[in-house]
């Protein structure tokens, strides 16, 4: 991306934003409220149109990144739509607790199929718009990711191997003028539990160790992360790659 270009001439993509009160919805809205036109993508139609409602720079997309032609269905939707990308927002992520006990095929394959296949698979098939606007990617991963995280191993797996992949690609594509960076949310309000289907006594015993466990003793909002993201991504940050921040109260130092 051109540093000196303003934020509405941005094509962004947006991953996961169909989830209500979730930090991919944030994300697509703040992109927009900044004037960019943002491609929101996500396996329902509904809920994309949801995210897009009241904010007419958002063009839903529904699409199952994990499907074998679903990164090449939103590289060909972004370049017929636009003829480029600026950003790639790696957002969508599952979870599917188990203790090592626990865990099954049928629990560990979507996660990796969606936390960490998907991002590859969908940042390999839009890497020459990406290239073409000299881009940022910007993948989601946990601040959690960064410590041990019993009974929800693979989620964390997944999300560390994110990390390795985002200071990896920073490194390989810097010579093609893309920036890659991270965010690692910590306790966010967003309805990851209940789609875990944790039950609501589960879901606030886990709230309860965040709290303990975050110094600024309150869970994040989405739109703290989403304002993270635009700012990683923006032209300002030009000097900014293969960075994880993490969003997460201070509960990574503490």
């Amino acid at each position: 991306m051109d540093s000196t270009a303003p934020r509405s001439d941005s094509i962004v993509a947006v991953t996961g934003a169909g989830t209500g009160t979730g930090i991919g919805r944030a994300t697509a809205r703040a992109f927009a409220a900044e004037g960019a036109h943002v491609v929101a993508i996500g396996r329902r139609s509904e809920p994309l149109k949801e995210t897009a409602a009241g904010h007419h720079r958002i063009t839903p997309l529904p699409v199952d990144i994990t499907a074998e032609d679903g990164p090449e269905q939103i590289a060909l939707a972004v370049s017929q739509a636009y003829g480029r990308l600026d950003v790639l927002v790696n957002n969508a992520g599952i979870v599917r607790g188990g203790a090592l006990g626990a865990l099954t095929p049928q629990l560990i394959a979507p996660q990796i199929a969606t936390n960490l296949v998907a991002p590859i698979l969908l940042t390999q098939a839009t890497l020459p718009l990406l290239e073409a606007s000299a881009g940022v990617i910007v993948n989601v991963s946990t601040a959690v990711g960064q410590r041990a995280w019993p009974g929800n191993s693979v989620y964390a797996a997944t999300k560390t191997a994110l990390e390795t992949l985002t200071r990896s690609w920073a490194v390989e594509l810097a010579p093609r003028g893309i920036r890659v960076v991270a965010v690692a949310p910590g306790a966010v309000d967003t309805p990851i539990g209940e789609h875990q289907g944790l039950t609501p006594q589960q879901s606030a015993a886990v709230r309860q160790w965040q709290l303990a466990h975050t110094p600024l003793a309150r869970i994040g909002r989405p739109e703290e992360v989403a304002w993270a993201i635009t700012q990683l991504a923006a032209p300002a940050a030009s000097f900014v790659t293969g960075v994880v921040l993490p969003i997460d109260g201070g509960a990574v130092v503490a």
